[in-house]
């Protein structure tokens, strides 16, 4: 209970919003309305990418980045709240979900590499301007499309995603041990990454109420990290996040210049990404909007309406803003 009245506390202090989940689903359209969801493939620098869409060409697009060990699956919820104003457009990255998974030898497992397949896609899908969706391993990837192209990105919406250190928690200690020595660690980040009691815990975090969570989820997951070849490229795209980690001062940089109108709506249950990384967002975009959610890593599971009511309220105030300036 002290835990939690000090977050509520410090949120306060700092301009964040607890939500209340009476506030939610007031901006959305019954699910009644909500467009068709197709499910495609496009060849992309030779790559097979699987990819969910919904919602009219012509209207606001929104790029919806995934983590791991999810695939654009995780955005049904939003697909199903938000295709009727906007359109959605949910990539699965190489390795993950439905798209190709070359083996580790023929196809290099970087976010430097997945997020130039990512723009590769979005310029093959003739996506010249976007909202960008990032949670987790959508962070670095989005970071990077940002940074290549700023003049396509109207707005940020965050979801556990980390771009200061202010978010890594003690669980990063033994993955960092990963980075700096991976001969002599690699076995134990396997075992402890890649788990079925981690993808667990990933979704179930700290929520003292675990019995609100699908462990469906989770199981869905497990069985996808354990498809053949797919413990060497998560491993191999896991060495890459030191990357990450070390580009957090340029991208703190980009945002501090660029100031795009930003949403972090972050699940305080979160066993990975602590709380802190929400005000961090702040540090550097003092007119972000930040809510703190009672929910976890994976909130759009959990909160589907309070979030898309949320998105649908932002960008509504985003665009009128925009055609305020102009």
């Amino acid at each position: 209970m002290f835990k939690l009245c000090f977050i509520s506390a410090m949120a306060t202090s700092l301009g964040i919003l607890m939500a209340n989940p009476a506030d939610a689903a007031t901006a959305v359209r019954p699910l009644a309305d909500a467009e068709p969801i197709y499910y495609r493939t496009v060849k992309v620098d030779g790559v097979s990418i699987f990819y969910r869409e919904a919602g009219r060409p012509d209207a606001p697009t929104i790029l919806l980045l995934h983590g791991f060990p999810s695939s654009s699956r995780m955005y049904e919820p939003l697909f199903t709240r938000l295709s009727g104003h906007y359109h959605l457009v949910a990539p699965d990255y190489p390795g993950f979900g439905n798209s190709d998974a070359p083996n580790v030898k023929d196809f290099s497992y970087t976010f430097d590499h997945l997020s130039e397949v990512v723009q590769h896609f979005t310029e093959t899908l003739g996506l010249q301007h976007y909202v960008l969706f990032v949670q987790d391993y959508g962070g670095p990837v989005g970071m990077r499309l940002a940074v290549n192209h700023p003049e396509r990105v109207d707005a940020i919406i965050v979801q556990n995603a980390v771009s200061h250190e202010d978010g890594l928690g003690p669980l990063w200690d033994s993955r960092r041990k990963f980075w700096k020595d991976r001969a002599a660690n690699e076995a134990t980040l396997r075992e402890n990454f890649l788990s079925l009691a981690s993808t667990r815990q990933r979704h179930i975090g700290s929520n003292p109420r675990p019995d609100t969570i699908n462990p469906d989820l989770w199981t869905d997951e497990f069985a996808f990290l354990s498809r053949p070849g797919e413990a060497d490229i998560q491993t191999d795209l896991f060495y890459s996040y030191q990357t990450n980690v070390a580009s957090y001062p340029s991208w703190q940089a980009w945002l501090q210049q660029h100031q795009p109108p930003t949403l972090v709506v972050w699940g305080k249950y979160d066993p990975s990404f602590l709380v802190a990384e929400a005000a961090a967002y702040k540090r550097d975009l003092p007119n972000a909007e930040v809510h703190v959610l009672d929910a976890g890593h994976f909130a759009i599971y959990e909160k589907p309406d309070e979030i898309a009511s949320l998105i649908s309220s932002f960008l509504g105030r985003t665009t009128s803003d925009r055609a305020k300036e102009h």
